[in-house]
């Protein structure tokens, strides 16, 4: 039987457009886009007009997208090199950042840590949003930077962007948010939101892997992480990838275009999977079930069942999920996100399904069969 990938917070697969996209930049469009000449020129122009339409698809101008290598690297660019801009103005601050990023935002700023920084983390309640008040606190300190994601890629919580973003501004502190998860699930527009950086992902969106873009408002200064060529606003040194650009694009302007019909859809396939999951398991912990949530993210924790071997039992049923971020597969580290949530419950099971654009309701019919007994299995031989 045909295999469900409920894994798509991991990645995606590449639309069949994005992929004819490509094509041309890999054999007869294969310059580079520095050189001068006729193929540096048609590689350049493809490049700017992939950022021209990246930007459009965000309420942003052409010259505040810069391209990255990924979700990751953008997020780094942001934090630590807003700090080092900070370092050279003479007064650091700390950085701010909420006890349930990304690997990437946290250990940026660890990272920075190293060097001197003070890192100040905003505490979540149950279902993982950021408190108002700490975060109150930490802007009272005169941060350089406070960078909360806009949704949890773990649990799917969604952060109050538009309110933390207004706080930071009222304060003139520098707002980054991660929204690798979000963008193309809820409406993402930073002419509607008070952010300064933003970062986002090829690969979450049907586009290419090896591929991000950071926002930079016009105006805010970061400097660079990596040296040694003039390309990305000197911010991302190094030969353009034209044929991903290109293909980020197309996945960027066809997931703001379908978004608000996808993600009912979705949103109504993820209800479904829940409702049946919590009816067939009846024990079963619905992580972030109190919040707003990405409409393609469950995470649930299953009682007396391990982790390890409930995740190996749905792969040999033939279907994919996640115990976790994708950054943290094949390890048997607690989740920092469910911990920061006081949701960590000892000796069981805490996966995560997340749909996608190929997902339908036949493969949700399908996991409400495997899951419930897959369960029951582990917890059979776990009583044996």
């Amino acid at each position: 039987m045909h295999p469900i990938y409920l894994d798509h917070a991991a990645t995606t697969a590449v639309r069949p457009e994005v992929v004819e996209s490509m094509l041309p930049y890999f054999s007869e469009a294969f310059g580079n886009a520095s050189s001068a000449h006729r193929w540096g020129r048609q590689a350049r122009n493809a490049l700017e007009q992939a950022r021209e339409r990246i930007a459009a698809a965000l309420g942003a101008k052409r010259r505040e997208v810069v391209f990255t290598g990924s979700g990751t690297e953008a997020d780094n660019i942001a934090v630590l090199g807003r700090w080092r801009t900070a370092c050279r103005s003479g007064s650091p601050g700390a950085i701010v950042c909420s006890a349930v990023e990304h690997k990437a935002v946290g250990a940026a700023a660890k990272e920075a840590g190293h060097d001197g920084a003070a890192m100040i983390v905003l505490g979540v309640d149950d279902d993982g949003r950021v408190e108002p008040g700490s975060l109150d606190e930490a802007l009272a300190a005169a941060p350089c930077i406070v960078s909360v994601m806009w949704g949890n890629n773990e649990v799917g919580t969604l952060q109050p962007v538009h309110e933390i973003a207004e706080r930071c501004r009222s304060r003139g502190v520098t707002f980054h948010t991660d929204a690798v998860q979000a963008f193309g699930k809820v409406r993402v527009r930073v002419d509607e939101l008070a952010c300064d950086l933003l970062s986002l992902s090829g690969h979450k969106i049907a586009g290419p892997k090896g591929i991000g873009a950071l926002y930079i408002r016009e105006g805010v200064t970061v400097l660079p992480l990596t040296h040694g060529g003039g390309q990305e606003r000197e911010l991302r040194p190094g030969t353009e990838n034209v044929a991903a650009a290109v293909g980020m694009a197309v996945a960027a302007e066809l997931a703001v275009q379908e978004q608000a019909a996808e993600s009912a859809r979705l949103g109504a396939l993820r209800d479904r999977l829940e409702a049946g999951l919590r009816e067939r398991i009846p024990d079963l912990i619905v992580n972030a079930a109190g919040a707003p949530r990405l409409p393609h993210v469950l995470s649930v924790t299953i009682p007396a069942a391990d982790q390890e071997g409930f995740l190996i039992g749905l792969d040999l049923e033939g279907l994919a999920a996640s115990g976790a971020s994708a950054c943290q597969s094949g390890t048997v580290a607690p989740s920092h996100v469910l911990m920061a949530m006081g949701q960590l419950e000892p000796a069981s099971a805490s996966v995560r399904f997340s749909l996608g654009r190929t997902t339908t309701p036949a493969e949700i019919g399908r996991a409400l069969d495997i899951v419930p007994r897959v369960a029951e299995r582990l917890r059979v031989t776990a009583r044996a």
